[in-house]
């Protein structure tokens, strides 16, 4: 975040703060948030079933390893999935992937699509010759089973698009945040229950496939229609859940246009300096940044009567009081902000969005409370928007923090005012952006409830 101190700011954050969500546009319908997407939170295992069957595919250059073990049978589980939806949804057969190599990175070198692999911690899908690799050497073994799955979901994406001829010149970003969509079709097919090799629980197993995008997310600060661009936590997340949600032919009407509207991807500017806890990044015990958080939290709520020094310490960094009131521990939320300052700013904004609630005569405790917090903690957020111009701006990277934040077991943002939340990041994640995306207190509250 930032405090504006010019009054020529870029205002290339977004078109407009107040948009609808993609493929809801006028949705107000009530949304349980003891369910994903549809479907019951769940906490059991995930990844590979016991006693599951043989993949039926080899990889060229394996060492018969359970690393390659693991990648064949995802690909086979992967490439199943795909033939039972290309003839429904795109009227086509699907073809399985030509030829799957597996390699380390620490070892000799390999040359695929004319790249070298020594050295290249990496997975990758090359459509010139129809091919999916992995390191099996340092990438696959740093994530767990199911995360490794995820990755190479989205590589056979890729192969999803080859197949529909939808990869082309298309830019760097459309291609990655529609193979991010389509895995999110395959894993929703998993979490169904329909995969023979693979099961996903909609709680734990899903925050594990959503901190792997944000583990390879693109870096804070960097434009989102540069070459090589994958897109921001927040982004890829967003992408991951309208094909978690919908079919695949939401995902192949991913575009440009849409990804333009909705990114959060921005540059940093002159004003973004290194002020001491990284470029971007303020000082979350400063006098005038705890003013100009306290001014946008009211300027976004307009009406909310919303006190502040309350002293009930009953969440940390910060709390909701009875009565209608904030409290802060400035050493808690110091601590908070080494992560970053929105995810120090975001907590005392969620304790405001429960004092908000309760102003409307709203219930601030219980799941659906906890919900529609995190909801309206967003539409706070899409008012700083850097088009707004406001005193305390989003910096690049603010809303990865809060992606980090809601992904955390005990997420406050999406706390009700106990802090109690629910087991499941995607649906704490959905519920922010549905706030951040909207930027209307009526969605929240008619959506939530």
């Amino acid at each position: 975040m930032k405090a504006l101190v010019v009054a020529a700011v870029s205002a290339a954050l977004l078109a407009g703060c107040a948009q609808s969500v993609p493929g809801r546009a006028g949705e107000s319908s009530r949304l349980d948030p003891l369910k994903v997407a549809g479907l019951a939170i769940t906490t059991g295992d995930s990844g590979p079933r016991p006693g599951a069957p043989a993949a039926g595919r080899e990889a060229r250059n394996s060492d018969g390893g359970a690393i390659d073990r693991l990648a064949t049978s995802a690909v086979a589980d992967i490439e199943g999935y795909w033939a039972s939806q290309f003839p429904d949804r795109f009227d086509l057969d699907f073809e399985p992937v030509r030829q799957l190599v597996s390699y380390d990175s620490r070892g000799p070198n390999l040359r695929l699509c004319g790249t070298d692999t020594q050295g290249l911690v990496n997975a990758f899908y090359c459509s010139g010759e129809d091919v999916v690799a992995w390191d099996r050497g340092e990438l696959l073994p740093s994530f767990d089973a199911i995360s490794a799955v995820a990755v190479l979901a989205h590589e056979m994406g890729h192969a999803v698009q080859f197949r529909l001829g939808a990869g082309g010149n298309a830019p760097s970003i459309v291609k990655e945040q529609q193979a991010d969509c389509y895995a999110g079709n395959y894993f929703r097919w998993v979490a169904e229950g329909n995969s023979e090799r693979f099961q996903l629980s909609t709680g734990p197993g899903l925050n594990q496939i959503l901190t792997t995008l944000f583990a390879i997310r693109d870096s804070a600060g960097s434009a989102f229609d540069a070459q090589g661009a994958h897109g921001t936590a927040f982004d890829r997340v967003t992408a991951f859940g309208f094909g978690f949600a919908e079919d695949p032919q939401r995902c192949a009407r991913i575009d440009l246009e849409e990804i333009g509207k909705r990114s959060t991807q921005d540059v940093f500017d002159e004003q973004d300096g290194d002020i001491g806890f990284g470029v971007g990044n303020l000082r979350v015990d400063d006098r005038q940044a705890l003013l100009d958080l306290k001014n946008s939290l009211a300027a976004a709520f307009p009406g909310s009567r919303v006190a502040w020094n309350g002293t009930c310490a009953t969440t940390s960094p910060a709390s909701y009081c009875a009565g209608g009131s904030v409290g802060i521990d400035l050493q808690a939320l110091v601590r908070v902000g080494r992560i970053g300052d929105f995810a120090a700013f975001g907590a005392v904004a969620s304790r405001y969005a429960v004092a908000v609630q309760e102003s409307m005569g709203l219930s601030v405790e219980g799941v659906v409370a906890g919900q529609r917090t995190a909801c309206l903690t967003g539409l706070w957020a899409s008012t700083i928007v850097r088009s707004r111009k406001a005193p305390l701006e989003l910096s690049p990277g603010d809303l990865d923090e809060a992606v980090v934040e809601l992904l955390s077991r005990d997420s406050l943002i999406a706390g009700d005012a106990r802090g109690t939340t629910i087991p499941s990041g995607f649906a704490r994640v959905e519920a922010f952006r549905d706030g951040f995306l909207t930027g209307s207190a009526e969605s929240c509250t008619t959506r939530y409830r």
